[in-house]
């Protein structure tokens, strides 16, 4: 089975917010073992003793929140990267997916709904395309804990029996599942992710996207793995096509 880890970034009611973001990666299951081992040996850098104790997320860990502030911004930031780098370095067949949807251009549309819908028709299409190689496993997507769950499950339901803009959904198993991002290293992994995709689009900060940006599913040179709902009057940072 292919594993889609995700999670938010960004509030859908925060005004003073631009960008709703989800991103995440694509991984097979048994690539799972080995990318959560690197993890856990960042981890151990921090409590040798307990790496478990030790909890990976974006918006802490640069902004020096609770274990974090004892630790300077260089140390920081250089884990966030190294966190990125075990994606970067992995197998080729991991693939990073990303949504970015400037909030007030889709208003008065939901941008968790707008968002949802081009993840899961673009990890689907991806799944599409490896079942067409031979490669017939079916897909799951695992969200961290989240206050949209009914509402992801809900449009997963209706992709699947109803469809989305660009036909019905085929090639995933399950709706949605939601772990707490405490027990899982991977979905702390695809916090990283989204968090490097939201500092991009909401701040023109680049110095974590940079790492990741060759990892967006692609296939032809054309990039299907990210896409940026863009404010109208400004130009993309990156471009890819509405549809999947």
């Amino acid at each position: 089975m292919h594993i889609l880890y995700a999670d938010e970034a960004g509030s859908a009611g925060d005004a003073g917010q631009q960008y709703f973001v989800f991103g995440g990666f694509s991984v097979f299951e048994r690539q799972c073992f080995w990318l959560s081992q690197q993890l856990d040996a960042i981890a151990e850098r921090f409590n040798p003793a307990d790496p478990q104790s030790v909890e990976f997320h974006g918006n802490p860990m640069l902004t020096g929140k609770g274990m974090w502030r004892k630790l300077p911004l260089e140390q920081r930031e250089q884990t966030m990267k190294d966190i990125l780098l075990v994606l970067t370095d992995s197998h080729p067949s991991n693939r990073a997916f990303g949504i970015a949807i400037h909030k007030a251009s889709v208003s008065p549309a939901d941008p968790v709904e707008y968002a949802f819908e081009q993840l899961a028709s673009r990890f689907d299409k991806y799944l599409g395309r490896l079942h067409k190689s031979g490669d017939t496993h079916r897909g799951i997507i695992v969200f961290d804990k989240t206050t949209y769950e009914a509402t992801l499950q809900g449009l997963a339901n209706g992709f699947r029996s109803i469809g989305h803009r660009w036909g019905v959904v085929r090639n995933l198993a399950e709706v949605p599942l939601f772990l707490d991002s405490k027990a899982s290293r991977l979905v702390q992994l695809a916090d990283m992710i989204a968090y490097a995709l939201f500092r991009h689009y909401e701040r023109g900060d680049s110095r974590f996207f940079s790492l990741i940006e060759k990892r967006f599913d692609s296939q032809g040179g054309i990039c299907h793995g990210l896409y940026h709902h863009k404010e109208v009057s400004q130009p993309a940072l990156t471009t890819t096509s509405e549809s999947p």
